[in-house]
């Protein structure tokens, strides 16, 4: 019979987050590169991003971030802005909801952008005249039970 050579289970390979607790430097953007808060996640590494320069984009989250930096809808993140494509950019850094804060106290983003509420972007209006007709009146019930 075959011995059992293996070093451990999935959670040996999955390995720790140990720089979670760590705090890194602040990044700021250079030439080439946009403060962005996502708006919708489309899935296949990629995503739908309103940059702060007034350009919605749609984002490829790189390789080294991918299954390790969670990005969710609402993050503030960094992009990558390419040269031969303007509608499209690659992801660079997600910032923690701190960092934001702190990127917005010294006036890198607009006043407009908040950091914690997750964006709908739903144009105002939209749902508020939606009337469902599911009330049903005394007549009509008595109407339905005389028919069965």
């Amino acid at each position: 019979m075959p011995k059992n050579k293996g070093k451990g289970g999935k959670n040996r390979r999955r390995g720790k987050n140990e720089n979670e607790t760590e705090k890194r430097e602040l990044v700021f953007k250079v030439d080439g590169q946009e403060y962005a808060q996502v708006t919708k996640m489309l899935g296949n590494g990629r995503l739908e991003a309103m940059c702060f320069d007034g350009v919605k984009r749609l984002c490829h989250i790189r390789g080294k971030l991918r299954k390790k930096v969670w990005i969710n809808q609402g993050d503030i993140i960094l992009i990558g802005l390419r040269e031969y494509q303007d509608p499209k950019a690659d992801v660079i850094l997600k910032y923690t909801p701190d960092e934001a804060r702190n990127l917005k106290s010294y006036g890198e983003f607009p006043e407009t952008v908040r950091i914690n509420d997750t964006v709908t972007f739903v144009d105002d209006g939209m749902d508020e005249d939606i009337e469902f007709g599911d009330e049903i009146s005394d007549t009509e019930e008595g109407d339905l039970v005389d028919n069965i």
